[in-house]
């Protein structure tokens, strides 16, 4: 795993797009605060630049710098969730301003999977994680339904975990507002 985690960091550190496994299902991933990495994913998937994308962290205590505020609820939110969460949070800054909704917002997962948290943590950058899929197409949940014209258009294919045949599914959405309202999204 550490040879995949050194050779996807060498990518994603010249700008390049990954195909990699993530806490949910794969993902194509890029530095998070790289505009032209984030606007190839984008490219990619054949998705308008106006559909959001998420990114992935290693740990809850970089929310601050990825927020202007984080709404003390998105900590027990995060530490009582049982499975992988995605949280829209309000006042995006320094990540690609590609990624940032048009209302401000990021949507943000602290991943405890050990190969991405262990990307994130060694990058030292937030990675974008949107699903390994040509936008309309279902997503797939493993790496074999992932079709050759995205692993073709990717700089590099993660080597690990590409006979899980463990069930996955996309994260849960939750999104907070400035006073800490709360709307789900995704269950």
């Amino acid at each position: 795993m550490n040879e995949e985690i050194k050779k996807a960091i060498e990518v994603i550190s010249k700008g390049g797009v990954i195909l990699y496994p993530t806490d949910t299902i794969w993902g194509i991933g890029c530095d998070a605060t790289n505009e032209e990495a984030v606007k190839r994913i984008y490219e990619i998937k054949k998705r308008s630049d106006s559909k959001a994308m998420l990114v992935l962290i290693d740990n809850e205590v970089k929310l601050n710098y990825y927020m202007h505020e984080v709404p003390e609820i998105a900590y027990d939110l995060i530490e009582v969730s049982d499975r992988p969460l995605t949280i829209i949070y309000p006042g995006a800054r320094n990540v690609a301003s590609n990624l940032i909704g048009s209302d401000g917002t990021l949507g943000i997962r602290v991943t405890r999977e050990l190969f991405s948290r262990t990307l994130c943590e060694r990058a030292r950058k937030p990675i974008v994680s949107t699903s390994a899929n040509i936008n309309g197409e279902s997503s797939p949940r493993f790496f074999s339904e992932i079709s050759e014209e995205i692993k073709n258009s990717v700089d590099y294919i993660v080597q690990f975990r590409q006979d899980d045949r463990t069930e996955a599914s996309p994260s849960q959405i939750i999104k907070l507002g400035v006073g800490g309202q709360i709307e789900i999204i995704r269950k």
